[in-house]
């Protein structure tokens, strides 16, 4: 024993001895691929940003009784240019392609999924950008790593890094983002790929700083929440419990995408009569209740400063919900992560105007927190997302409320790639 005791003491000696160097990974190729990537990564997104915010801002010229002809008519070109360009899928697709095609994502229908989304967000679909933005940036790691014939683990990190490029763009939350590009994979063993987390953070520090250059961003929280103060163990019951009415109007949202569903899916039409039909339904709901139009990035914060009657706020809610599944099941492209936080802000509104003694702040931010949870099966990365977003400096309440979300979330995922491989 006591041999054994003295040969590792020569050893710390020895290695103290040794001269103090830079890592050399710091300047290896890999860390510089992955903050090529990134650079890349936040140029697409800013400059998709810049190109939304114009066309958003010239189609919203056209109010009342023209939003459903517009949005109509966006459906309808959003159609014709899948049609003829080609079906860049959906995020259950990316998804599968991570998981069960060794990370290769096809950068072939990048221009399909920009044109299209591009439209749908822009007119004021009930979708954001961020699943367009992870497909293009994905599939820009995917086409990099063949470039430098990586494959394997390293293809696949690559791709991650890539996706999580643009969710930290979109979202200004490097770590965040990087988690949410991890666990998205799979609702139950989201570990099973953190070998990626290095490249997805050093990804997304770089994606953020150029995202924030391109669009001029300043720091801070995106949605405006009144101040929290803590008044004790009984807030993270009420987190709990404020999660659990959550986490009901989250399946009623399944619910309601599985019968729009199903509905577009009686009669095979072409995709552009379905996105036309998405289209007028759209705009007549935007029509009647213009807040629930667009994906929610502006108007959370319309929704926390308005003082809304509860009944308004009750058609908000259903419709608002009612808006996501056609948008999704239409065929319409873009994500459903902000619209879900939408969700949840509404509700906290309807639950704090029934129970005005109880703090507006944890109402809104459980209810936000367990919704997206409950559909996306993300508690880690929904916690950090959402102390960044709203400034809420206690985390413990958002990750009470994901994880109840999350565990009384449906068997079957929402996005059905997340499941077992058979």
């Amino acid at each position: 024993m006591k041999l054994k005791r003295k040969r590792k003491l020569v050893t710390y000696l020895n290695i103290l001895d040794q001269p103090i160097r830079f890592n050399p990974f710091v300047f290896s190729r890999t860390f510089l691929l992955w903050a090529f990537l990134g650079l890349i990564g936040g140029l697409i997104a800013g400059l998709y940003w810049i190109t939304l915010e114009f066309l958003t801002h010239e189609i919203s010229l056209f109010e009342g009784w023209l939003v459903i002809p517009v949005m109509a008519t966006c459906g309808l070109l959003a159609g014709l240019v899948i049609h003829f360009i080609g079906d860049p899928g959906e995020i259950h697709l990316i998804v599968n392609n991570i998981r069960f095609n060794k990370g290769k994502l096809d950068p072939k229908n990048n221009p399909s999924m920009i044109l299209s989304s591009l439209l749908c967000v822009a007119s004021g679909g009930s979708l954001g950008p961020e699943a367009p933005l992870v497909q293009v940036t994905g599939s820009t790691g995917s086409w990099l790593g063949k470039v430098f014939r990586l494959k394997g683990e390293e293809l696949r990190s690559l791709s991650i890094a890539g996706m999580a490029s643009s969710f930290t763009a979109l979202f200004g939350a490097p770590l965040g983002g990087s988690l949410f590009s991890l666990e998205i994979l799979h609702h139950k063993h989201a570990v099973e790929y953190y070998k990626a987390i290095i490249p997805a953070l050093v990804a997304s520090c770089f994606s953020y700083v150029v995202f924030a250059l391109v669009i001029q961003l300043g720091l801070g929280s995106t949605w405006n929440l009144s101040a929290y103060e803590y008044s004790g163990v009984f807030d993270f019951a009420y987190a709990v419990l404020f999660a659990i009415v959550a986490t009901a109007v989250g399946w009623g949202f399944i619910y309601c995408t599985k019968f729009f569903k199903s509905l577009f899916e009686k009669r095979r039409l072409p995709i552009y009569i379905k996105t036309l039909i998405g289209g007028l339904l759209l705009g007549v709901i935007s029509f009647y209740l213009p807040l629930t139009r667009y994906f929610g990035h502006h108007e959370i914060n319309l929704l926390l400063t308005e003082n809304l009657s509860l009944k308004l706020l009750v058609a908000i809610l259903v419709f608002k919900i009612i808006a996501i599944a056609v948008t999704v099941t239409s065929g319409w492209r873009g994500g459903f992560i902000i619209p879900l936080f939408f969700v949840g802000a509404t509700l906290g509104l309807i639950i704090h105007q029934l129970f005005p003694g109880l703090s507006l702040t944890l109402t809104i931010i459980s209810c936000m927190a367990a919704i997206n949870a409950c559909v996306t099966r993300t508690p880690m990365s929904t916690t950090i997302l959402l102390a960044t977003l709203t400034g809420f400096g206690y985390f413990i309440p958002i990750l009470f409320a994901s994880l109840t979300g999350y565990f009384l979330s449906p068997r079957i995922p929402f996005i059905s790639s997340q499941m077992e491989k058979e």
